[in-house]
């Protein structure tokens, strides 16, 4: 089955209340020509579920399209704070839902496996039991001993860069896969934005094909953040980016953000 659409199409699988999760790590490998979609298609009251958000995730922040944060690290790296997320959260104008890379990586196996949490001894003796009370503690059947039970994270919508992909939805990263594999098994649906969709791949797939709903071809598609071995990491817009905001000026930088193609 050909799973190739227009990115226009791919967007709209994701409808506004829904749990949208976006791949890659940090600024590496970033669905940015989706989320570009995303703001000009107005989809919001999202909760957004990242391992770490950084450029992506602040730019829906700032169009005001994001209703809750899940993630472990939400900044910009060496560029410093996401200006747009640590502003608003600030003002309690972003609910922030406490995670950890354990809470979020058990929490997708969970849903990947179907089960309704995953047992794990991450948080045992922290205070994040105390700001999470919906993950609690349980008593592990064949040691008697307590540990947590992170509760599954089933995402609506995950979106997934990758150097590329078929046309069957099966996608190949080089390097980093973050926690792609998770979401690619987690979500409802999976959206594999890719550089350049091939017709068949030379390597072994990182996402399956079999668990992927769309796949759209984006040139450039993680622009400012980096490809490997594609393209680097664009430094001097992150910093542009970081100056504008700071500046008052995040809507003209949006609507720069906006006209470029894709």
């Amino acid at each position: 089955m050909n799973k190739v659409i227009a990115l226009s199409e791919a967007v709209a699988l994701l409808r506004s209340g829904e749990t949208l999760a976006l791949g890659g790590m940090n600024l590496y490998r970033k669905p940015v020509a989706f989320v570009r979609e995303v703001i000009r298609q107005r989809i919001g009251k999202l909760t957004l579920v990242s391992l770490a958000a950084s450029y992506e995730s602040d730019l829906l922040v700032g169009a005001g399209l994001i209703s809750a944060v899940r993630t472990c690290y939400f900044g910009l790296e060496g560029f410093g704070l996401a200006p747009m997320f640590t502003a608003l959260a600030g003002k309690g104008g972003v609910r922030v839902i406490e995670e950890s890379e354990a809470s979020l990586a058990y929490g997708l196996r969970a849903a990947a496996a179907g089960v309704g949490f995953m047992p794990g001894q991450g948080w045992l003796g922290t205070d994040c039991l105390r700001v999470r009370p919906d993950v609690k503690l349980v008593t592990d059947p064949y040691s008697g001993e307590q540990v947590v039970a992170f509760p599954a994270i089933r995402p609506d919508v995950a979106v997934i860069h990758a150097r590329e992909a078929d046309h069957w939805g099966n996608a190949a990263f080089v390097g980093n896969r973050a926690l792609d594999w998770q979401l690619a098994f987690a979500a409802e649906k999976v959206v594999v934005t890719a550089e350049r969709v091939v017709a068949r791949l030379d390597r072994l797939a990182d996402v399956p094909g079999v668990r992927v709903s769309a796949v759209v071809e984006a040139p450039r598609g993680a622009w400012p953040t980096s490809c490997y071995p594609e393209y680097p990491l664009d430094g001097r817009e992150i910093l542009r980016y970081v100056e504008m905001c700071q500046a008052g000026r995040f809507e003209n930088y949006l609507r720069e953000f906006l006209e470029r193609n894709p």
